[in-house]
């Protein structure tokens, strides 16, 4: 049974960003030789990461959303982690990554509303205070 994928992947700094889609390519091989699609590559470049990851605080990025089989998928997470030049795997299941993400939408909405509701919060307890 296939599902929608979604796989982040980091790649080391000191790859050269022309070589990136390449390397994918192969990587990707997996995926479409078990009988999968790649439907989007987006290569977002150069970034900083959120913390540092073998002594390095950036990070070359790209996100591609395949449908797959578990096993295919599996095994192209293996040979991504065995490889040197890639620094972070993930791999979510397209379901998944939207619920992370309406989560993620959802506390900070919730969060927002907090920080509205605490300057009133102090108003009131000034005014009760005079």
């Amino acid at each position: 049974m296939t599902h929608q994928y979604e796989l982040m992947v980091i790649f080391d700094p000191e790859v050269d960003e022309r070589q990136v889609a390449p390397k994918l390519d192969g990587f990707l091989k997996v995926i479409t030789a078990d009988g999968g699609t790649i439907d989007k590559i987006d290569i977002w470049g150069r970034r900083r990461l959120a913390y540092e990851i073998r002594k390095k605080n950036e990070g070359i990025y790209a996100v591609v959303n395949f449908v797959a089989t578990s096993e295919a998928t599996n095994e192209l997470d293996r040979q991504l982690k065995l490889n040197e030049q890639i620094m972070r795997t993930k791999v979510l299941r397209a379901e998944e990554a939207i619920a992370q993400v309406a989560a993620e939408a959802k506390r900070s909405e919730e969060k927002a509303a907090r920080k509205a509701a605490a300057p009133r919060k102090v108003e009131s307890a000034e005014k009760a205070a005079k």
